[in-house]
């Protein structure tokens, strides 16, 4: 059978998804790996864990097929930074996007005129997500390793290297790194000097669609970002349409045929091919406030399928607004739009009525609410936002996308329960490789689900509440983290 393969580098597995020729979605596969944190702030990975995973996936979907596929298109996660020697081997553990050790820089540039300046030239927000802040902190936290250090890569990169023993990032990858011109598709020399290094230090960037065929004769791809390829994945880069994904994380994103500057929210401006870039904002807690709730509740390590089964029943029984009750998510801090590694969750509103429904639907709510707070942002400088596309592992849970139906008044259309990411990776390949001229998308069934008018008129006035916890709690959660008692 010919085929094509799309597979995602993420934070937690890697995901590979079999189209065949009619572009249709057949089979997938996912492989899962650790994330460490030896110090507070830190979040790490080895990257051999994710190069076995990668190799896996490819195995295992060429043994289901009986065959090696046509091509290959890849997606990463972004922002992860890898300190590699001359011949591609890691010096030191992978930072993930998630890693915070360089929050405080982060807020130094940010608040500076030089940071406004360079998040304008490279559409990547000033957070301690970005390569651009995780270098400045090798710099002046771990010396020697950032002088032994020929390259500073990401995943993708560290596997494309492994695939054909060349330095290459895509125009996408690079585009998040905090250090690339967005317009003129090179490194930007303020963002270099910042940083302390020189181009020679980094990747030589290419488009989206390069590929390199190996010894097999397979053509690999090597693809977009897993925040672009989940928009190209569910269908939504035509105006008026947006991508919403939650996975540990999630994000709000649209198409745009130029970057989108937000300075307050700071959105971002990320490429997915040469005439299209993705611009949104994400938030740090998706389905991991999810799973800190219920473990905490449950006492548990490890969630089974009837603890998410009983959690959602719970939620489905507390009615809209949660009696009053209002989850603020920022567990791990937040970036879009309050780009605050300080900030902390709260439930705010308690009374003696309240029981663990309430908390249970109040902590979806929460999330909505984050999610719609960046949604707000990024309409505010493009064109009104009328539908949402879905997807990550919250699109199995209907009263999850009903809850964020009514807050955002949007329609939300669920296209399929594979990995958009890399389903678009798919396609970007099928196109980069000339089978299609057009990107590919297959005729799929879609689940719509309309806001309820009640819901929604209740949800917007607590809305307007939820958006004034942070600036008036801004202070006291500073004080708090600064007390370092959490540690």
């Amino acid at each position: 059978m010919e085929y094509i393969l799309g597979i995602d580098i993420g934070t937690g597995s890697t995901k590979a998804v079999v189209l065949n020729l009619n572009y249709e979605p057949l089979d997938s596969f996912q492989e899962y790996y650790s994330t460490y944190s030896s110090l507070p702030g830190y979040s790490e990975q080895d990257p051999e864990d994710i190069w076995t995973a990668f190799k896996a996936c490819i195995t295992e979907m060429t043994n289901r097929c009986g065959g090696i596929p046509v091509a290959i298109g890849l997606s990463s996660a972004m922002h992860s930074l890898i300190s590699v020697d001359e011949d591609g081997i890691a010096l030191a553990p992978m930072m993930t996007w998630a890693d915070s050790r360089s929050s405080e820089i982060a807020t130094r540039i940010r608040t500076s005129e030089q940071g406004m300046i360079i998040y304008k030239k490279t559409g990547t927000p000033i957070h301690a997500m970005s390569p651009l802040c995780k270098i400045i902190w090798l710099y002046e936290h771990q010396r020697e390793l950032f002088d032994r250090t020929y390259k500073f890569i990401s995943i993708k990169e560290y596997i494309w290297y492994r695939l054909f023993k060349e330095f290459k990032i895509d125009h996408s990858i690079a585009s998040c790194t905090g250090l690339f011109d967005v317009e003129y598709l090179s490194w930007n020399e303020d963002a270099l000097l910042m940083a302390k290094i020189t181009t020679d230090r980094l990747s030589a960037p290419v488009s989206t669609s390069y590929n390199m065929k190996d010894a097999s004769g397979v053509i690999f791809v090597i693809g977009a970002s897993d925040g672009c390829l989940a928009n190209l994945g569910t269908e939504a880069i035509e105006p008026g349409v947006s991508a919403l994904t939650i996975g540990t994380s999630g994000a709000v994103r649209i198409a745009s045929t130029k970057p989108i500057f937000n300075e307050r929210a700071m959105t971002f401006s990320y490429l997915l091919d040469e005439d299209t870039y993705i611009c949104g904002g994400p938030v740090n807690n998706g389905g991991i406030a999810l799973q800190w709730f219920l473990k905490s509740t449950l006492g548990k390590d490890e969630l089974s399928t009837a603890d998410y089964t009983l959690f959602f029943e719970k939620v489905k029984a507390a009615t809209a607004g949660s009696k009053g009750l209002i989850f603020l998510p920022y567990l791990t801090g937040e970036r879009a739009p309050i780009w605050d590694s300080e900030s902390c969750g709260t439930f705010f509103g308690l009374r003696l009525h309240h029981r663990q429904e309430q908390f249970s639907r109040a902590v979806l709510e929460g999330i909505c609410y984050a999610l719609n707070e960046v949604l707000l942002a990024v309409e505010q400088y493009s064109e009104e936002i009328k539908q949402i596309n879905v997807s990550g592992g919250f699109v199995h849970s209907r009263i999850w996308m009903e809850i964020l139906a009514d807050i955002t008044g949007k329609e939300i259309v669920l296209l399929q329960t594979e990995d958009a990411s890399a389903l678009g990776a798919a396609y970007l390949a099928i196109r980069a490789i000339g089978l299609s001229q057009v990107y590919p998308f297959s005729v799929r069934e879609k689940q719509r689900i309309t806001p309820n008018p009640e819901n929604h008129a209740l949800y917007k006035k607590i809305f307007m509440i939820y958006q004034q916890l942070y600036p008036n709690l801004k202070g006291s959660m500073h004080e708090l983290d600064g007390l370092n008692i959490g540690d």
